[in-house]
């Protein structure tokens, strides 16, 4: 009887080894979700109990970052382990080049099926997240997302989305609304794996929640009281994934991934960044730590909470690494490292790689509890923090740690100078960018979008965006544009 338990014992740890090595896996992103906006931080009104729960099971990042302090930004560096700049995505609405390499490409050449639903903002296209188009050059389609149900941007209360490029309005809220459409997916493909982006449009504006959602913030302002509202749907939605999971019997071996693209908002109250400097848009810990949460019940132990710091440029490289990707599936240089030895609780000492971060002329790097950072990489002062003594980023130790001053500094602008050697192409077989970026516009002002003007006419989220367009055009010295 003993000769007949042992090999099978050994067969179980086999197969659940191999299991563990090809995990479903699911990133979920919201968008312009500050660091202090979750019940686990002590928010004084908000209260997140499936990120709070899903915090518990998981691995909770207390200094996890978003590649950029602007949305499309970090997107690319999710897709791509690659810094935003390299990929040409310098800013919200620009482009992925299609010379990348993206995490879905890879996965889905390694047998996972693959989709994308919410927000996509890769496209090249401002304004409101529109339905992606089935034509569109750019979509997630070209990216190796085999079935995608996806807005240009921001998704708001009843969206419209493009399903596989068919425009599609579907009544509720968004986050409740992408989430049930990925659970479509997951549910054809319990059997695995599969790779599954959900990326939300809350909580960005314009803001607004169901009723029941913001009552409980009614005594604040209206834009406060709808954003925190939309938060209330966003988890609520997260509670519904999390059981979608373990009702298919698939929970413990799908990594589950929780972030937000960017630090939290100005003026909103209660203050969206726990305290931390600056806001969205900037280079300080409140444009750029946000939540962070990993869920893997097959590997990850319960209730562990990590100041170790990691970024979503790290999150392909994971993947890579847990997968078995081979180096072929990047375009080098990677920013990012992987986070496999972390997840499974045998990580040791400090981290290797630096995290870098470059916007417009902004800057900054991370190296462990040091951070340097500009608001002008053209001949602009630079300051020192130590992150540990000072998460808020209030004494500059520049005069004090001249040489480590001048050692990150040098790091920084050296990084930055690859990043410039990179946007003009040279990372590619090609060694130049072809085709050549588009230039970001206004989906509403897009010959493609022009002729589908009708479908949406009307629609609140969209109205409030081209009108304030138009109003602009009007203007002594504007241009004027076009309106569907």
């Amino acid at each position: 009887m003993k000769t007949l338990i042992l090999p099978f014992l050994c067969l179980a740890a086999l197969f659940h080894a191999t299991a563990a090595g090809r995990p479903n896996i699911i990133f979920v992103m919201a968008d312009d979700m500050g660091w202090g906006q979750t019940g686990y931080r002590g928010h004084p009104l908000l209260k997140t109990p499936n990120l709070d729960a899903m915090a518990a099971n998981g691995l909770r990042f207390e200094r996890f970052y978003a590649g950029n302090p602007v949305c499309s930004p970090t997107r690319a560096s999710v897709l791509t382990g690659r810094s935003n700049d390299r990929a040409g995505v310098l800013s919200h609405g620009y482009a992925l080049r299609l010379q990348e390499k993206t995490i879905a490409q890879a996965l889905k050449s390694a047998g996972y099926a693959t989709a994308h639903f919410g927000k996509w903002h890769l496209n090249g296209y401002k304004g409101p997240g529109a339905p992606v188009l089935k034509d569109d050059p750019r979509s997630p389609g070209a990216f190796g997302f085999d079935e995608w149900v996806s807005a240009t941007n921001f998704i708001d209360m009843d969206p419209w989305l493009g399903r596989m490029g068919a425009p599609e309005q579907i009544t509720g809220d968004s986050s409740e609304v992408i989430v049930a459409e990925a659970s479509k997916f997951i549910e054809r493909k319990k059997d695995g794996p599969f790779f599954a982006i959900i990326w939300y449009g809350t909580p960005h504006s314009p803001f607004r929640a169901l009723e029941a959602d913001k009552a409980p913030f009614a005594h604040l302002d209206e834009a406060s009281a709808n954003h925190h509202g939309e938060l209330v749907a966003m988890d609520r939605s997260i509670g519904a994934l999390r059981k979608k999971l373990r009702d298919l019997g698939i929970a413990d071996n799908t990594l589950l991934v929780f972030n937000s693209d960017n630090g939290g908002l100005a003026g909103i109250q209660p203050g969206t960044t726990g305290d931390l400097r600056g806001n969205k848009g900037t280079v300080y810990e409140g444009g750029l730590r946000v939540p962070g949460i990993m869920e893997w019940p097959a590997v990850i132990k319960p209730g562990r909470v990590t100041s170790f710091p990691a970024s979503t440029m790290d999150l392909f490289p994971t993947v890579a690494d847990i997968a078995g990707l081979p180096e072929t599936c990047f375009i080098q240089p990677v920013d990012g490292a992987s986070l496999k030895p972390l997840l499974a609780g045998t990580e040791s000492g400090p981290r290797v790689k630096p995290i870098p971060f470059r916007y417009g002329r902004k800057a900054a790097l991370v190296d462990n509890m040091h951070k340097i950072l500009t608001d002008n990489l053209d001949g602009g002062a630079f300051s020192l923090y130590d992150l540990e003594s000072d998460p808020h980023e209030t004494r500059d130790l520049g005069a004090d740690m001249p040489e480590l001053f001048e050692k990150m500094k040098r790091d920084l602008l050296a990084w930055s100078a690859g990043v410039d050697a990179s946007f003009a192409g040279k990372d590619y077989p090609e060694g130049a960018v072809t085709p050549a970026d588009p230039v970001p516009q206004n989906w509403h002002e897009a010959e493609p979008y022009l002729k589908l003007a009708g479908l949406w006419k009307g629609y609140w989220a969209y109205d409030s965006h081209i009108n304030r367009q138009a109003k602009g055009a009007t203007k002594p010295g504007a241009k004027k544009k076009k309106q569907p």
